[in-house]
């Protein structure tokens, strides 16, 4: 099933997109009694589901404005570094890379930090410049889970389970202040660092250890990969988070992103105001958005 967060004449709502992505149906308008937002919906969807099935009628989605379909996570956003092979030796030469012992190639164990709340936003939506304090913007594509059963201490055996689906974020990074700070959250925080979007698709029409995801820059392509090439597979990375975090029902985690950033070119290739960065992420969706002037 295809989920999305829409904005039609002022009001927000959480809706049901067709396959083709042409037409949409309120979730309050199918469950009467729902009234919640798309966390409250991954919560109580299970519950609900059997009422969702939709086949004909529906407004068209080109009449609204699609937003993040979690605009407004609970908690921060689970983020992994260094995720797919190509991409860790392109950061470790690239000399923006405080974190990778001497002649490490790959992490010994999932590198991770967090992006708070108010780095999301929509597809379409303008990343903002931060001109003030950076000169250095990055992309990142990069599959996101979405937790759909909570837990502490998940096993890799039943890690899927625990999977509501998936969407598509952009890590989008400062690289001057990633560098500056030696650390990663400064650098990948700013406001409007996260473009999100524009679906969850659920797990169940979705192989998300096995889908490729690409990304473009002004219609050039950059990144090329498949999340098989992950380092640490998702159920890896739900059983070290969980080991002594509970994860909680609409919790994200952005899995990594593949060689091809800015950063990994000679020299590196940073972004500029009125780029386009368009992410596409197999049976999951488009992502497409803007860096601000």
């Amino acid at each position: 099933m295809r989920l999305a967060n829409i904005l039609k004449d002022g009001y927000r709502t959480v809706s049901v997109v067709s396959t083709d992505g042409s037409h949409y149906w309120p979730v309050n308008r199918l469950v009467p009694d729902f009234t919640g937002d798309m966390v409250e919906l991954v919560q109580q969807f299970d519950a609900i589901k059997d009422k969702l099935d939709v086949e004909t009628g529906g407004t068209r989605v080109d009449s609204a404005v699609l937003l993040a379909p979690i605009d407004q996570p609970r908690r921060n956003i689970f983020c992994v570094g260094k995720n797919y092979h190509e991409h860790a030796a392109e950061f470790q030469n690239s000399g923006f890379d405080h974190s990778a012992k001497n002649g490490e190639h790959a992490p010994e164990a999932p590198v991770v930090f967090t992006k708070p709340a108010s780095t999301v936003i929509g597809p379409g939506a303008v990343i903002p410049r931060h001109a003030n304090v950076t000169n250095q913007l990055d992309y990142e594509a990069e599959l996101g889970v979405v937790i759909g059963k909570g837990g502490r201490g998940i096993r890799k055996a039943d890690a899927m389970d625990h999977v509501f689906g998936y969407t598509v974020i952009n890590d989008f990074t400062a690289r001057d202040l990633q560098k500056l700070h030696r650390q990663w959250f400064i650098g990948k925080s700013l406001d409007g660092f996260c473009p999100m979007g524009p679906y969850l698709v659920t797990a169940d029409e979705v192989d998300g250890q096995n889908i490729d995801i690409k990304c473009w820059v002004n219609d050039e392509l950059r990144q090329n990969s498949n999340t098989s090439q992950l380092i640490f597979d998702i159920p890896t990375l739900i059983e070290t988070l969980s080991a002594g975090i509970e994860l909680q029902p609409g919790d994200i985690i952005a899995t990594g992103t593949p060689a091809g950033v800015g950063i990994g070119f000679t020299p590196p290739r940073f972004l500029q105001p009125g780029d386009v960065i368009r992410i596409e992420i197999e049976n999951v969706g488009v992502l497409v958005n803007r860096v601000g002037e």
